[in-house]
């Protein structure tokens, strides 16, 4: 485990972001504000309340934003496509996730009620790696369970036509090989048997932790499998900047890709901030996530806490990336694509799991990019009236057409700062600039122009 971060696991995403147990007694000594009981535990902050927080009561108790649903359907201008019936209908969205969660389809109903959201037509949960353990309460269980809500509830609030389809597996991703041989698998049935068109992914693992590349390459049965199926895949960037982790836990003082979001068959999705009024109109433009040196975030010794990107040092530059080799060289480069991961500016998520106090909580990461920019897959494979498969080379297209689905970030980095045993560490990382570059990717999305560019 980082000591750093105090992660409940290694596993990226809003996992990485679920940093401290709530305890009693932080809660009788939690800021009181409009009715809101609040306590902020460096990445992972609980806010209960009689109903879901408003942007205003997150900001005036912890001086953090949080958006709702709504807003982030207006800023991503979902809206128009939902008014031509277009929502995921008829779309299956995989979500898979080490565990998940015992209590989800309570929670999901919970925050569908609250924020007037339909059920999803269809929502299913499989086991095709083996039967999942009894919850057992661990910081281990209680992450997975975080993740597994946050990536439900926000798939669903991008597509909510669209059917769920949760794919728990037996073992805990970490990193390494851990856990990844029960991820391959399920994926494998879930291609194999047809039950889904696009697959979000938010877990990772630093490339250099696979005893060779030859290792990692026999993990990637899933990612060619879904290729020849039309099926998309993807996948979070990382939540550390450019670095990541070793094997022990530590954080790498340097460079460290991640893989599966280095993958070229996969559709990386990092990380932005996203600055929303009530209703959901931008204040300013987006800009890469950094919450490392947030005190509000992560405490007064700034940590980790950025958008995930780099080069792989097992995957050269594939097709889709050719004329981009002053960014990526010959290697293939992440992310391609940027949503909403900023803690500050993070989004509500109702839990009831035990261990936890039931109520809404600000998760962030690039985990809950990947299940959002999953809803504006299913909608595009709706409006397609077919699956789209591999994105990668049209969304390229369509960055090289200057089209204007993608939105250009060009403001923020993910340098990231750190301090362990050995003394404070700096990790450059890459600056948001108009065009392709190394922290945002192709830039963000206008879901409305989006699709319309995809599917036609």
């Amino acid at each position: 485990m980082s000591q750093t971060l105090r992660r409940v696991t290694v596993a990226f995403g809003s996992i990485a972001l679920v940093t401290a147990m709530l305890t009693t007694a932080s809660l009788a000594s939690a800021p009181r504000h409009a009715s809101t009981t609040s306590v902020s535990r460096g990445l992972w902050t609980f806010v209960r309340s009689s109903g879901p927080p408003t942007t205003a009561d997150c900001e005036a108790a912890i001086q953090l934003a949080c958006y709702r649903p709504a807003q982030l359907q207006r800023a991503y201008d979902l809206r128009p496509l939902y008014r031509r019936g277009l929502d995921g209908e008829g779309s299956t969205i995989a979500i898979v996730d080490s565990f998940g969660s015992p209590t989800i389809r309570h929670d999901l109903r919970r925050f569908d009620k609250d924020f007037g959201l339909p059920d999803p037509p269809s929502f299913k949960i499989i086991h095709p790696a083996g039967a999942i353990p009894p919850y057992d309460g661990s910081s281990d269980r209680i992450g997975w369970a975080v993740e597994t809500s946050l990536d439900v509830e926000w798939a669903h609030s991008f597509a909510p036509g669209a059917n769920i389809l949760l794919v728990e597996t037996p073992v805990s991703e970490t990193q390494g090989v851990h856990g990844i041989p029960q991820i391959v698998k399920a994926e494998n049935y879930v291609i194999n048997h047809g039950l889904a068109d696009v697959i979000t992914q938010s877990f990772g693992t630093s490339e250099q932790d696979f005893p060779s590349a030859a290792k990692l390459m026999s993990f990637r049965s899933a990612y060619i499998n879904a290729k020849a199926h039309g099926v998309t895949v993807l996948a979070s960037s990382g939540d550390e900047g450019t670095t990541g982790y070793t094997l022990n836990s530590d954080l790498i003082a340097g460079r460290a890709p991640q893989w599966p979001a280095s993958d070229p068959l996969v559709t990386s999705v990092g990380g932005t901030q996203l600055h929303l009024d009530a209703k959901g109109n931008h204040t300013a433009p987006d800009n890469v996530w950094n919450d490392t040196f947030n005190p509000n975030v992560v405490g007064s010794t700034p940590s980790p806490a950025a958008s995930g990107s780099g080069r792989s040092t097992v995957f050269g530059r594939p097709g889709y990336q050719h004329g981009l080799g002053s960014f990526v060289g010959s290697h293939r480069g992440y992310p391609d694509i940027s949503l909403s991961a900023a803690v500050d500016g993070g989004v509500l998520v109702y839990l009831s799991i035990g261990g936890l106090s039931p109520g809404y909580y600000i998760v962030g990461g690039t985990s809950e990019a990947s299940p959002e920019f999953s809803g504006v897959v299913a909608i595009a494979d709706q409006a397609a009236g077919h699956r789209l498969g591999l994105l990668n080379p049209a969304l390229y297209a369509l960055g090289w057409a200057h089209a204007p689905g993608i939105v250009d970030v060009v403001s923020g980095n993910n340098t990231v700062q750190f301090t362990d045993s050995s003394g404070t560490h700096k990790v450059r990382g890459f600056t948001a600039a108009p065009g392709f570059e190394l922290a945002s990717g192709l830039g963000t999305v206008d879901a409305a122009k989006l699709v319309r560019e995809l599917a036609s």
